[in-house]
């Protein structure tokens, strides 16, 4: 059997596709959805999915659309799709996602990240950071991000200054990982987080839930380049009113 699947956005509205150019593409964004759904548990191993057209309507967007992200999880080893009958989940542990770095969810698990870039700026890294890459500045990234359209969590990415001269926010993708291998030929190919509290910083904007000062979640990440060294060190404030930091082990 195969259950109506409900969210809370519509993938279908031309701002979702347009308004954003640095947005991944819309098939890239169903199948990263559907991946992270299926990862929380709420698409189960076996599941029958609803039918295409069935589907595509709920979701508000192009049976052709549909399929292209039914096709990327097909090839990912996510989907069966057998012929006359539909298309069940296949559950893996180690699926391959844009977003296969990102631990945070919505309190009911899964929720489509996307990121609103607040700031670029080359800096003198801050004294209390982790040590990490060779050169005494950084790039700091801030950036506030949202799953399924909600404010979720603050971001505030260090690159080593080694990395680039300068970053041009007008390349930057949806995915800063992608934008890293496609822009500057860095791969980052581990993370170690560290939990702990911190308290919500001054730059916050006012659409994020807590108030600058609030003690909240905070997730400090050192992230590793193809080369082993440390690349990155960001610190990142969760809203735990309506998202978690989750972890899987398989």
């Amino acid at each position: 059997m195969c259950r109506s699947i409900v969210y809370q956005f519509s993938f279908g509205m031309p701002e979702d596709v347009t308004a954003d150019r640095h947005a991944l593409p819309l098939y890239v964004q169903l199948s990263e959805m559907l991946i992270r759904e299926i990862s929380a548990g709420r698409l189960v191993n076996g599941e029958r999915l609803p039918p295409e057209r069935e589907m595509a309507a709920q979701l508000g967007t192009s049976v052709g659309t549909l399929r292209k992200a039914l096709a990327d999880l097909t090839d990912k080893g996510l989907l069966e799709r057998v012929q006359g009958s539909g298309n069940y989940v296949r559950a893996k542990p180690d699926a391959k996602s844009v977003y296969a770095f990102f631990r945070v969810e919505l309190l009911e698990g899964g929720g489509l990240p996307r990121a609103d870039l607040l700031s670029v700026t080359r800096a003198a890294k801050d004294a209390d950071l982790p040590t990490f890459g060779v050169s005494g500045e950084g790039h700091r990234i801030r950036r506030l991000r949202s799953l399924n359209k909600v404010p979720a969590v603050l971001e505030e990415i260090w690159l080593d200054g080694g990395y680039a001269d300068r970053l041009d926010p007008a390349e930057m993708s949806e995915s800063l990982y992608l934008y890293y291998r496609e822009a500057l030929g860095l791969w980052i190919t581990r993370a170690e987080d560290r939990v702990g509290l911190g308290q919500v910083p001054d730059w916050a904007p006012r659409n994020f839930g807590p108030r600058p000062g609030t003690p909240c979640v905070m997730v400090e990440r050192i992230s590793w380049g193809q080369d082993g060294a440390r690349a990155e060190v960001s610190r990142n404030w969760i809203d735990t009113t309506v998202a978690r930091y989750v972890a899987r082990l398989a």
